[in-house]
């Protein structure tokens, strides 16, 4: 497996990648932030569909650290929460409860999905952040490859959860979310700790592999030229 200090993306390269993941990044919140509307109930327990959509933002990150640095991968936050606020407000109250519900929707202010998308937006400066400082500390300190992405999924999970549930749910006029944020909050961390874990820390480690391996390879010589 790749180890934790080889290269890292050529500078010319950065400017398209940072586009690239600000992008990823305002797509993943966005459809996080609709299908955390969507309660799902796994084993007796009640969780939403977006536990099992905002991990990929944490692969996102922790690669963009590893291959580009830490201070490209904060501009990629700074770039990506604005719009990523106002989008998301947008496409929630289009899309509220599931459905379509017309343009005409986007005339009248709807407080609870606002408050979906500020909470949304708290938990994803807050949990990004901390997920940068702490993978690229450790990165740093250990050779072990999945060390890092697996303590930073750890670490900024927890806080993203906490932020976004209690800024989100608490005193909620959703009776059902109002009254169960707290339960579903814990098992939303479980199962994005556990996809994360089990599925996005091994994907870190084979695309950063393939990343790599691509970045090796020397360059092709032209064919048919003149000698």
């Amino acid at each position: 497996m790749t180890s934790a200090h080889a290269v890292q993306t050529p500078s010319s390269r950065v400017p398209f990648y940072l586009s690239v993941l600000v992008a990823f990044h305002i797509a993943i919140v966005i459809a996080s932030n609709y299908l955390v509307q969507l309660p799902i109930n796994l084993l007796g327990f009640h969780s939403t569909w977006g536990a099992f959509s905002f991990p990929f933002i944490f692969l996102a990150t922790d690669l963009t650290v590893r291959l580009i640095g830490k201070v490209e991968a904060r501009r990629v936050i700074t770039r990506a929460m604005l719009p990523a606020l106002l989008v998301s407000y947008v496409v929630g109250v289009l899309f509220h409860e599931g459905s379509f519900n017309g343009w005409e929707a986007l005339l009248s202010f709807n407080s609870f999905v606002f408050r979906i998308a500020l909470a949304s937006f708290a938990a994803y400066v807050l949990g990004q952040l901390l997920d940068i400082q702490v993978f690229d500390r450790i990165r740093q300190q250990s050779h072990v490859w999945w060390l890092a992405p697996a303590a930073a999924s750890v670490f900024g999970q927890v806080l993203d959860t906490a932020a976004f549930f209690s800024i989100a749910f608490w005193h909620s006029s959703d009776a059902f979310m109002a009254a169960n944020w707290v339960e579903i909050a814990m098992v939303d961390y479980v199962i994005k700790l556990a996809v994360s874990l089990l599925l996005f820390v091994p994907a870190y480690g084979v695309v950063l592999a393939t990343i790599v391996r691509g970045m090796r390879l020397p360059a092709v010589p032209a064919t048919g030229a003149a000698s």
